[in-house]
């Protein structure tokens, strides 16, 4: 059944809205909460078993400014992020989430164990152990990494296992894709030599290269160079919601290609084929983009990416507490237990593993 399967969650925004009050209004991760989408005792409610962990860094004081056209909307790209702010910030996002850790291990109230997890064997022990759910350390833009590098190695000595590189706006190694509906992801340049250098260096160290947010050149830059399976934490199906942020049926391919995996976000400006982000959307939407990636490129290939925490989610998921509806509305397009458990779990460790080992 649906709730004998830990769940493993490509992508949330957790630890930001943990960690800036005015987002997240000064809740606990060890305290139910009726704000945002993430604390322990609703992700044991909605049997998580663990998911990459992001650290995001906000443009200070950028607004976005959306600009309506004949068929939808654009936003302009918000400037870089100064690295060395970046770097600071992101410094305390994972030393936030190394306490939280700590914390929950003293904890005698606590509803389990929060465990920052960068090996293999030890994620697959995690998801075992139903008190204990897995964070996986995520850089969401790669600002924080020094240009030259230089940084990188004690990223990894605190745990990062994923890096995504770029958000949406520019930064020393890619461009991030705009926001635009009706769009494509073909809205900029590519990586950097720096771009470069790092997915030689993710290659050599086991960091997965998230390809969410890149331009289609970006995508194509990776996709040529990199050894390792592609890999995109968040997303959605092009053909469904023509967003340019959503993936088309040529990434999917290289995705399948790669043996990689897409993690579907429950965002509702993501996924609604009119561009909307009304949130009051069935979760049978999200299910068509995870049923279009199963169909197109092979059930091994799609997982979940939700963007709890940073992103406006379908009120019919409403928070962590209902992972387990989105997987009955999985099951109810017929697919079967082994397909529920890799979409739910193992097409995630599989791509870890291929990558960390």
């Amino acid at each position: 059944m649906t709730d004998s399967v830990r769940i493993f969650d490509g992508h949330n925004d957790t630890l930001l809205d943990l960690h800036v009050d005015e987002r997240g209004g000064g809740r606990t991760f060890f305290e139910r909460s009726e704000t945002g989408h993430v604390d322990l005792p609703r992700a044991r409610d909605g049997n998580l078993g663990g998911g990459f962990f992001a650290a995001f860094v906000p443009n200070d004081g950028w607004e976005y400014e959306r600009v309506e056209t004949d068929e939808g909307y654009e936003m302009a790209l918000p400037p870089a992020v100064d690295h060395e702010r970046a770097k600071a910030f992101t410094y305390d996002l994972l030393a936030r989430l190394h306490r939280i850790a700590a914390e929950s291990r003293s904890r005698a109230e606590s509803d389990g164990v929060l465990r920052v997890v960068g090996e293999y064997d030890d994620l697959e022990a995690t998801l075992a152990d139903p008190d204990t759910i897995a964070a996986v350390p995520h850089l969401e833009g790669a600002e924080a990494v020094a240009p030259d590098l230089s940084n990188l190695d004690f990223l990894y000595a605190a745990g990062v296992r994923s890096i995504g590189l770029a958000w949406s706006r520019p930064n020393a190694f890619a461009e991030g894709v705009k926001f635009e509906y009706p769009g494509t992801p073909d809205t900029g340049a590519g990586l950097t030599d720096a771009g470069q250098s790092l997915v030689r260096a993710c290659n050599e160290r086991g960091i997965v290269v998230d390809l969410a947010h890149l331009t289609t050149a970006g995508f194509e830059d990776v996709a040529d160079q990199t050894e390792d399976p592609l890999v995109v934490s968040h997303g959605a199906a092009h053909a469904v919601c023509p967003l340019s942020r959503n993936l088309t049926d040529a990434q999917l391919d290289a995705v399948a290609d790669s043996d990689g995996v897409v993690g579907v976000t429950f965002a509702a400006g993501q996924l609604r084929p009119d561009g909307g982000s009304d949130p009051d959307t069935p979760i049978s939407t999200l299910v068509d983009h995870v049923e279009y990636v199963a169909d197109r490129v092979g059930v091994e290939h799609v997982a979940l990416g939700s963007d709890f925490d940073g992103a406006g989610i379908l009120d019919a998921v409403g928070d962590v507490t209902g992972l387990p509806d989105v997987m009955d509305e999985i099951r109810s397009r017929g697919f079967d237990e082994a397909e529920i458990r890799a979409i739910a779990r193992d097409n995630w460790l599989r791509v870890v593993r291929e990558t960390w080992n």
